[in-house]
């Protein structure tokens, strides 16, 4: 609900949260789990305030917040707040709030939890238990399809049914990530049978990150009207994967070696209630069926959807060696989704799956219906046959060794201030030596 955290008139005595463009205004404060760099300090949860994080451990210290919820922030991991659900963290959020406000009364205690971003490195967030990803892009699904499938490129269930598969939550990194190019079986064009080798159409997936705060109990299904209640936020996501080995590998039972080798999120997590103000109606477009009983509700139609602002952009080695910045790529919207967070939390759980406090689930790549809103670059260039020019002359059909993909994200609406989710960065190493 929208409410006085929610005010754009609102100033943080934190002077760097008070630029129009920051991403971390008193509006949003996110969580991560974070350090000072090169220390052995344990990693310890916090919040963004404008370019500072507010050390939560050190919070707890002053006395100055008496709750469960900070209480539950003292370990090294978010998973303790998350269960807790969404009532708690958003009075949380509201009392973090008013003691960051410009006319806090605790300015010179609160100025000793600060650190500066600049000075930290950053764990996940939460210890992931489950990973699940989802394709809940119809554009996406239906380009993607035309390569792998012509004659059928958005199979039937697509329509009833959020598409998902069951990922791999110890490859998850955070922004920063270095993974080396996976290796697998892929078929050369031409040829009939598989080499084992490097993979050679390597790709990024612009993706968002859900991470499910209070549980559900097996056997007890989350009905629609309850489902956001069980989303604690969301970040930043890139489902690095394989195409050439998830050409061959992926019928008849979905990815494997394709996906599960690297995913990487962004540190900071945008609660569900600071994006409160940018929910939307949930929409879609005319001839295309309604969702069955169980993955409807009146609160999702008029506001299941997240206006959430999505670009990609990539740095090549010799861009860095050049001193030039990232080539943008693509940018796109969280409204283009097929499907809503509430409607991937239903259905996940409509069968009696029990979803957990730390779970993570991937909305699929975000791609739109126009040109240069492709979430992926089997997308841009077609397969490959039309590779991307870089403005120092280089090309790319899909990733090559040295490359960095930087995700970024905000949501912005006439009448609030602007929030942003920072950046998901990953890199791409050589492959590891492996079998001939």
């Amino acid at each position: 609900m929208i409410d006085e955290t929610h005010d754009p008139d609102l100033l943080s005595w934190v002077e760097s949260a008070n630029g129009p463009e920051a991403d971390f205004p008193i509006q949003n404060l996110p969580f991560a789990v974070l350090r000072r760099n090169g220390t052995a300090e344990r990693f310890r949860p916090a919040l963004a305030i404008g370019d500072q994080a507010l050390d939560l451990h050190e919070l707890h210290r002053t006395g100055l917040i008496r709750s469960s919820a900070l209480d539950a922030c003292m370990g090294s991991t978010l998973n303790p707040l998350m269960a807790l659900g969404a009532a708690v963290t958003a009075g949380f959020r509201r009392d973090l709030s008013r003691l960051l406000r410009v006319d806090s009364k605790h300015v010179k205690t609160l100025e000793t939890c600060l650190i500066p971003l600049s000075q930290v490195e950053y764990a996940l967030p939460c210890e992931i238990g489950d990973y699940t990803d989802f394709f809940t892009s119809i554009h996406h699904a239906t380009n993607t399809g035309r390569l792998f499938r012509p004659d059928s490129p958005l199979l039937p269930n697509y329509r009833w049914v959020p598409v998902g598969y069951h990922g791999r939550s110890s490859s998850i990194g955070v922004s920063g990530q270095t993974f080396p190019r996976p290796r697998g079986q892929i078929v050369l064009p031409g040829e009939e049978s598989p080499v084992f080798e490097a993979c050679r159409r390597l790709d990024y997936e612009l993706e968002l990150g859900i991470f499910v705060g209070a549980g559900n109990a097996q056997g007890q299904p989350v009905q629609m009207d309850d489902a956001a209640d069980h989303v604690f936020g969301l970040c930043l996501l890139n489902d690095w994967s394989a195409r050439d080995i998830q050409a061959w590998e992926y019928q008849p039972l979905g990815p494997f070696l394709a996906k599960n080798f690297a995913t990487t999120i962004s540190p900071w997590i945008v609660t569900s209630d600071a994006l409160a103000p940018f929910r939307v109606p949930w929409t879609r477009a005319d001839g295309e069926p309604d969702a069955l009983p169980h993955l409807s509700s009146e609160s999702n139609r008029t506001q299941g959807a997240i206006d959430v602002h999505l670009e990609v952009q990539i740095q090549t080695a010799s861009m860095r060696s050049q001193g030039l910045p990232p080539y943008t790529l693509s940018r796109s919207n969280f409204t283009d989704s097929y499907w809503t967070v509430s409607q991937l939390v239903a259905h996940h759980t409509s069968s009696g799956c029990n979803l957990r406090a730390g779970d993570l689930l991937g909305s699929g790549t975000m791609s739109g219906a126009v040109a240069g809103s492709e979430g992926a670059l089997i997308e841009i260039t077609r397969g490959g046959a039309n590779p991307v020019s870089l403005p120092n002359g280089e090309t790319r059909a899909f990733l090559e060794d040295g490359d960095t993909v930087i995700l970024g994200g905000y949501c912005a609406r006439q009448g609030f201030r602007r929030i942003g989710f920072g950046t998901a960065v990953g890199t791409v190493l050589p492959a590891a030596p492996g079998a001939a």
